[in-house]
């Protein structure tokens, strides 16, 4: 994938400040990443602290969009002024090649950290975006689940390994499988936030049904709690009556945990994803990248006030 560039008007946005304040010293026709952080430090335009967030992007069920909307959301984060860490789970590395990337380029994955103890600092990778980085995974990774098995404190592997770098980022997302195993149980122990992107069909309740069982087995037999469970509808047709049904039955079942933002249907993103492009380098005016936009804005300020009072992290309070 190609660096990709911001109008002024775009970097404005994204800063939060009027068009104007680009004053003719800092103004120009376009802007890399680099140039956008830089003008960001420069100006002083960080946006307010999460308290440092591990999210999880999950479902048992296969087919959902996850991979394309954890991408993406990740990507805005980033644009938005905060520094990201994605890491890829699934070793089919759809997350890796929605970012641009081929899996299999990268000799080293999340195995090497969990099973070989390699630092998880040696296997981070850089993306064209400087507060934006990455954990590739290719096939090698289908093998940690049963590298894992004879392990002791085999369910705590990742919650250990990102205390290395976890003080870098104010938010570390996680792309899993939809399957459930010692890796995803890794996830999920690591986990603050767990986002489970739907479809609007009745197979999504029986996946729904799993995952919370599973949830609630955290809390019970492992002692850990999540902050926050949000239902994600994505993918959504509303010219279907059957779909119209399932959402106002997943209103019904699950009110406290279904956000109020749906994922419009968006051919947008089964072509940006085949580009390896999150949406909002494919284009940013699309459905997609408008309903994602306005999910991050519901989240947000549920994350923010979560956040402890002079937290440490490496955003700060916009001016």
């Amino acid at each position: 994938m190609d660096a990709p560039t911001y109008s002024p008007k775009q970097v404005a946005e994204m800063l939060g400040v009027p068009l104007k304040s680009l004053t003719p010293a800092l103004e120009q026709d376009s802007y890399t990443g680099a140039e956008v952080w830089a003008l960001r430090e420069r100006l002083g335009r960080f946006p307010a602290p999460l308290g440092r967030r591990k999210q999880l992007f999950l479902n048992f069920k296969g087919g959902t969009g996850k991979t394309s909307l954890s991408t993406s959301y990740a990507w805005r984060l980033a644009e938005l002024g905060y520094t990201v860490l994605i890491i890829d789970l699934d070793s089919q590395g759809h997350a890796t090649k929605c970012l641009g990337y081929e899996g299999e380029d990268f000799d080293q994955t999340l195995l090497n950290v969990l099973v070989r103890k390699a630092p998880l600092s040696e296997v981070i990778q850089k993306t064209s975006l400087p507060n934006l980085d990455f954990v590739p995974s290719n096939l090698t990774m289908s093998t940690v689940d049963l590298a894992l098995m004879p392990m002791a404190g085999r369910e705590f592997k990742l919650r250990n390994a990102l205390k290395e770098v976890e003080g870098r980022y104010d938010v570390i997302v996680f792309d899993a499988p939809p399957s459930f195993g010692l890796l995803n149980l890794n996830a999920l122990m690591a986990a603050n936030d767990l986002f489970v992107p739907v479809l609007a069909d009745f197979l999504s309740f029986h996946g729904l049904k799993l995952l919370f069982e599973t949830v609630q087995g955290l809390d019970e037999d492992l002692n850990h709690v999540l902050d926050h469970v949000f239902i994600v509808v994505n993918s959504f047709n509303a010219t279907f009556r059957l779909a119209k049904e399932a959402l106002e039955a997943l209103q019904t079942h699950y009110p406290e945990y279904l956000l109020p933002t749906i994922i419009r249907q968006c051919t947008k993103f089964a072509q940006a994803a085949s580009e390896g492009r999150p949406i909002f380098v494919a284009d940013p005016s699309s459905k997609g990248a408008t309903d994602i936009e306005s999910l991050i804005q519901h989240v947000l300020p549920r994350l923010r006030a979560g956040a402890a009072p002079g937290s440490d992290t490496g955003a700060q309070q916009a001016g």
